[in-house]
């Protein structure tokens, strides 16, 4: 049995977070939606919110559980019997960054392998901090994230879509 951990901060989850998940379920046995809390790091929604709108999100899928750390990623990966990483890659710039991160963590566990998969063409563009940005505005997040996650945002910033 292949047990796949696809880590992040979720804040918001969005559509190409969702692509990696639908993809993933058919390549592992089970895929484990990790919401990691870095302490050096300030979020929007709390890891309570974020983990239960991910459960929602990705409720359909029987092989898909969700979970908070807050601990290394390699020893929750241990903890849990895991050992592949799962990352999404949207471009070169996110490939290098996490290039890097998979050879710390190699050194960290020597039994995790990390899986990189590129985001489908149409989500190359989608950045949390992006997406935060424009709902605060008011503006349409709408082909960024899921709906209830745009209305998690708005409700957030106290906005309402506008109108285009």
């Amino acid at each position: 049995m292949t047990k796949a951990i696809f880590p992040g901060s979720f804040d918001p989850p969005t559509n190409g977070h969702l692509n990696i998940i639908e993809r993933a379920v058919r390549l592992f046995d089970n895929v484990d939606v990790v919401i990691a809390q870095n302490i050096n790091k300030k979020y929007l929604f709390s890891a309570e919110e974020r983990k239960a709108v991910l459960e929602s999100l990705v409720g359909k899928f029987k092989n898909v559980s969700v979970h908070v750390c807050q601990t290394l990623i390699v020893d929750y990966a241990k903890s849990v019997g895991a050992n592949i990483l799962l990352r999404g890659i949207r471009n070169s710039l996110d490939f290098s960054y996490e290039f890097d991160l998979s050879l710390m963590n190699r050194e960290l566990n020597s039994s995790i392998e990390t899986v990189f998969i590129p985001t489908d063409q149409r989500f190359i563009t989608l950045k949390s901090s992006a997406i935060k940005e424009l709902a605060s505005f008011g503006g349409d997040v709408s082909g960024m994230v899921p709906e209830q996650v745009a209305k998690m945002l708005f409700e957030k910033f106290g906005k309402s879509k506008r109108d285009s």
